[in-house]
């Protein structure tokens, strides 16, 4: 078949759409500084801030009256939140050192480990990588990790504004001054209608972008600062259920092998979260060279395995969700991640170690070095120039990126800066050469493995997963997407960008591409032309890699994960 380059379809990043050259309004609200986006990163960033503060209120320094504000586009914290997980915990022992282990929001300590190869009948375990074994970790809920969190955070004084979507922000002379949030209660048209909210501004003096994996602002803000990285950030989608089941294993166990082919990158988890719960999911990078590329159709597939199957006999789906995931690792993080006015954490950021399957605690850790660096450019300021006014400057928050670059360098993230890419060359050379890597400590191959955007890898081949819903625990996307929680009205305008903005603009074999890859059922390839169901929409921004570009919508839209 003729290659399919995803590239060749999607429509520019709309950057004078998330950047506005204006001052905020008079009457914005009126902060020191602002997390955009109410995940780990955001809540662990504002929290330190606050504990700083607490520090200066007592000793009377300068840091005394910081108001420190928490914007999320979710309903409610953590709704908006996804993610496996076995939790790294030495983050929440940086905030929390008081606190003992059980009062940490985690489900239980992980009790084993093991790898497993699947064939479509039978598996084999093979020996767990040192880089995926979990001894001292823990499972965890992300949704009740960003609830616990934000309650913290409330608890000293933080704003947190929950159901606010930051729409663009605020620049002017190069610094940033704030954020604009998303207006509600618009018709499909764009016009006002019932419930009508307008768009608010928040200013602050350091805007912190924690928006999560491909967050717009961050996107459009190293786009016009020219800011590159080693090698482009690349990305995986990983679908993800929670079942409540009658035997739920003890093990955390992970799977390579079937139902993936050779030269997909990925595999699955299976967690046990407590009581009669297990988290199970599958996770695909999305430079898998085939033009039906569905990570929900092969995770239904997965569920006819039978040691899956056995796992899930006689249970029930409770949750489904998705989310893009950032693979790039080390060469991938942006040169720059401060500007006048600006930081970058979290997954925006690209903290992601794909070898170890973490990211929670580099998130928490970005956003814990973002507020001590704010903390001392603040305290800095106010020695020096008393009451001082406006973004501060780029040069006082610079030492932001050498410390993360410092406590990264010690890291696996970057011992496994390699990994991910060694798998670019298929399955069984990839798994050699992440073995030299692993017994060099990183030094094998002696340089950066290139590679190149998700978007400009060719399309080759069809998977053919018309069989994959005949399982006895098949479920299809529309069904998926109710047990996501989905609270977005049908009469919302849509927020996807199509290339010439309209889906006439898109080609039949890309509208197959876009419909496959979409876990929500948002596009349906109808005949030749693309047909695109936006309220669907669970933000997982899969397409946002591959083809149309998301964009922040009315606040609480979306799904309303409670235990994902």
């Amino acid at each position: 078949m003729r290659p399919l380059i995803p590239a060749s379809e999607q429509p520019p990043l709309p950057q004078g759409r998330f950047i506005v050259d204006e001052d905020p309004d008079p009457e914005a609200v009126p902060l020191d500084v602002l997390f955009v986006g109410g995940g780990p990163a955001g809540l662990a960033g504002a929290i330190r801030l606050a504990q700083l503060s607490a520090r200066d209120r007592a000793e009377g320094g300068p840091l005394a009256d910081l108001e420190i504000g928490v914007l999320e586009k979710s309903g409610e914290l953590g709704e908006h939140c996804l993610s496996g997980a076995v939790v790294n915990p030495e983050a929440f022992r940086t905030l929390f050192p008081a606190l003992d282990e059980s009062e940490l929001p985690f489900r239980g300590r992980v009790a084993g480990d093991q790898v497993l190869l699947l064939t479509r009948r039978k598996r084999v375990r093979v020996p767990t990588p040192p880089t995926m074994r979990n001894h001292g970790h823990h499972v965890a809920s992300i949704c009740e990790i960003v609830r616990w969190l934000g309650g913290q955070a409330e608890e000293l004084g933080v704003n947190v504004f929950t159901g606010f979507p930051a729409d663009a922000l605020l620049m002017r002379g190069g610094g940033v001054l704030g954020v604009r949030t998303t207006p509600a209660g618009l018709d499909r048209e764009g016009n006002p209608a019932g419930g009508y909210m307008p768009a608010t501004d928040l200013s602050a003096r350091v805007t912190v972008l924690t928006e999560g994996t491909r967050g717009p602002l961050s996107q459009a803000w190293l786009e016009r600062e020219g800011v590159g990285s080693a090698n482009p950030q690349i990305f995986a989608l990983g679908v993800k259920e929670l079942w409540e089941v009658a035997r739920p294993p003890d093990s955390v166990t992970h799977t390579m092998g079937w139902p993936l082919p050779r030269d997909a990158f990925g595999g699955s988890f299976i967690y046990p979260m407590g009581g009669n719960l297990v988290s199970l999911g599958l996770v695909v990078g999305l430079d898998a060279p085939y033009v039906d590329l569905d990570v929900h159709a092969l995770l239904q597939r997965l569920k006819q395995h039978p040691f899956v199957r056995a796992i899930l006999d006689g249970g029930e789906l409770v949750e489904w969700g998705a989310k893009t995931i950032p693979e790039g690792g080390y060469h991938a993080i942006p040169d720059r991640l401060s500007g006048d006015g600006l930081l970058v954490a979290g997954d925006a950021a690209g903290l992601v170690d794909v070898a170890s399957l973490k990211g929670i605690h580099y998130a928490m850790t970005s956003g814990i070095l973002a507020a001590e660096t704010i903390g001392r450019a603040l305290s800095d300021e106010s020695e020096q120039s008393g009451d001082a006014k406006g973004a501060v400057a780029a040069a006082r928050l610079s030492s932001y990126d050498a410390m993360l670059r410092e406590s990264l360098i010690r890291d696996p993230l970057h011992r496994n800066r390699n990994q991910r890419l060694a798998f670019k060359s298929g399955f069984f050379s990839g798994g050699l050469k992440a073995g030299l890597m692993q017994v060099t400590g990183g030094t094998f191959p002696g340089t950066r493995i290139a590679s190149g955007p998700d978007a400009t890898d060719p399309r080759r081949k069809r998977l053919g997963l018309e069989s994959a819903y005949e399982g006895e625990y098949a479920v299809a996307k529309v069904d998926a997407v109710f047990r996501s929680g989905n609270a977005t009205r049908d009469d919302i305008p849509s927020h996807l960008v199509m290339r010439g903005e309209t889906e006439e603009g898109v080609s039949p074999e890309m509208a197959e591409l876009y419909a496959s890859l979409c876990p929500a059922g948002v596009y349906e390839r109808a005949g030749d032309r693309l047909v695109v169901n936006a309220p669907n929409c669970i933000d997982c921004k899969a397409t946002d890699v591959l083809g149309p570009r998301w964009t922040p919508r009315e606040g609480g839209s979306g799904p309303t994960y409670k235990r994902m």
